[in-house]
């Protein structure tokens, strides 16, 4: 048996999987996230330990014999969050998050410092983990002198289960302190922030050991010897419950933010259109993301704002549009990362008149989230092969109006998973397995449809989609 833990922002999942990768148990248990001011989003690190602790008592309840012949975790984890710690390995503060915005105007000192685009393949944003520390060593530098290690929330959970300070390349990545093309960390970006290899944990690839679980756990759950494999990232964790794990293999996930991931076989960057550019969770492996910031998002502020639920303001458009919205939404809620790395960016309605409702709200705001993703594509496409077919991923997929949508929009054929069992745990699962000396486990899913661009509907965006991208420079 494999377990694997995925640690969200709004909660942790442990799903439970036999050797043939069935799913045997699944457990759930609510994170919270404190805003004490504005732009800022932190968690007790150990909320994340009591909502791990509750998630597996739940899969050990649910079947108690099986968790007993576990053999190896992983843990997936949301990115870039910083957590910092003392000689005794207690939290110093609330780790920062990856949605925390405290640390822009750390950003552009940091970019003149050092060398974090062609090094950490990635422009220098408030969403990584470096200027976050950097925030910390100007506003609280009694904080900053104390701290003996950095560890991602992922890593924080692998401590409690091994005793060890351990990472890997996908997550590390996200920090903006490794040398993503050589996997290893970068003396150079660590000085920038003030620090240096000792406040690091050791680095493994995802799909190693990096240590096995403490006397103590094992006791405690009534299990034997348990390796812990390093992980992942919580997108390069989806990649690997999807099998996106060859050059060319790309997912669209649409969650409350988007992103378009494909895998390579080398180190590339388009930092110009602000593609992220990381490590992935396999060997000799990277990925490349298009990440916009309010996917379902977008549909559910709509919602909010017309007291209405997301699932009732999409029965209302047809599975196939036969044409696009009278109406045109940028979706920048939340500012946009790809392609325009704008944290101030705003949304805006275009073409809105009095005979129109909440149906071409709707329409438009799917078509908004369409486009963005579009953009997504033609930014990857610049740094490499371009992408003809997706699998898709996150609770929007669910929608036939909205891939329809985006297989139009962005050209590309869309692969739908027989189950709905795919993501992060499961990805974090196979990585356990792989540990532990399995091999050929990154199998893609079962199809249970494709979704090819619609030529008529196609034709209507290629026309819309100019008007999207040119509108957003003139606007404030």
């Amino acid at each position: 048996m494999f377990l694997g833990l995925d640690l969200g922002t709004s909660g942790v999942k442990a799903l439970l999987i036999d050797d043939a990768q069935s799913p045997i148990a699944e457990g759930h248990a609510p994170l919270t996230v404190e805003r004490p001011h504005s732009n800022w989003s932190e968690q007790d690190p150990n909320s994340w330990i009591t909502a791990c602790n509750a998630a597996i008592a739940a899969v050990r309840a649910e079947a108690p014999q099986a968790f007993a012949a576990l053999k190896g975790i992983a843990v997936s984890g949301q990115m870039h969050g910083a957590t910092l710690l003392d000689e005794a390995d207690n939290p110093l503060r609330p780790a920062i998050l990856w949605n925390d915005g405290r640390s822009a105007a750390q950003c552009e000192a940091l970019e003149a410092r050092a060398d974090f685009r062609g090094i950490g393949g990635n422009i220098v944003m408030a969403g990584f983990t470096a200027p976050k520390l950097e925030w910390v060593r100007q506003n609280e530098p009694e904080v900053f002198a104390k701290t003996h290690k950095v560890l991602l929330p992922k890593d924080y959970v692998g401590l409690w289960l091994t005793g060890r300070h351990m990472s890997e390349m996908s997550d590390a990545a996200g920090t903006l302190w490794l040398d993503v093309g050589k996997r290893d960390w970068s003396d150079a970006l660590l000085a920038a922030t003030g620090l240096d290899r000792s406040h690091m944990p050791q680095l493994v690839e995802g799909s190693e050991s990096a240590g096995n679980l403490r006397p103590e756990l094992a006791k405690a759950w009534g299990v034997g010897s348990v390796v812990v494999a390093g992980g992942a990232g919580d997108n390069a964790a989806t990649a690997c419950g999807l099998g996106i794990t060859k050059p060319g293999d790309a997912f669209v996930s649409l969650g409350t933010s988007g992103v378009l991931f494909t895998t390579t076989d080398h180190y590339a960057t388009n930092t110009e259109s602000a593609v992220h550019s990381f490590c992935h969770a396999l060997p000799d492996t990277w990925h490349q993301m298009g990440v916009i910031l309010s996917a379902t998002d977008s549909l559910n502020w709509l919602a909010d704002l017309a007291g209405r639920s997301a699932k009732d303001l999409t029965t209302a458009i047809d599975n196939l549009p036969s044409a696009a919205s009278p109406v045109t939404f940028l979706p920048y809620l939340s500012g946009e990362r790809t392609p325009h790395n704008a944290p101030d960016a705003s949304a805006s309605f275009l073409g809105l008149k009095r005979q129109h409702g909440l149906t071409e709200m709707t329409q438009a705001v799917m078509e908004g989230v369409a486009f963005a993703l579009n953009d997504c594509r033609r930014a990857i496409d610049q740094s490499g092969a371009p992408l003809t077919s997706a699998w898709v991923a996150g609770g929007g997929s669910q929608s036939k109006a909205w891939l329809n949508m985006i297989a139009a929009a962005t050209g590309l054929t869309l692969k739908v998973p027989a189950s709905g069992s795919q993501g992060a745990a499961l990805g974090a699962a196979r990585l356990a397995m792989a540990a532990s000396g399995m091999t050929d486990v990154f199998g893609t899913p079962d199809l249970q449809e494709s979704i090819a661009p619609d030529p008529a509907l196609a034709a209507a965006y290629a026309e819309r989609q100019k008007l999207f991208r040119n509108v957003y420079p003139a606007l404030p």
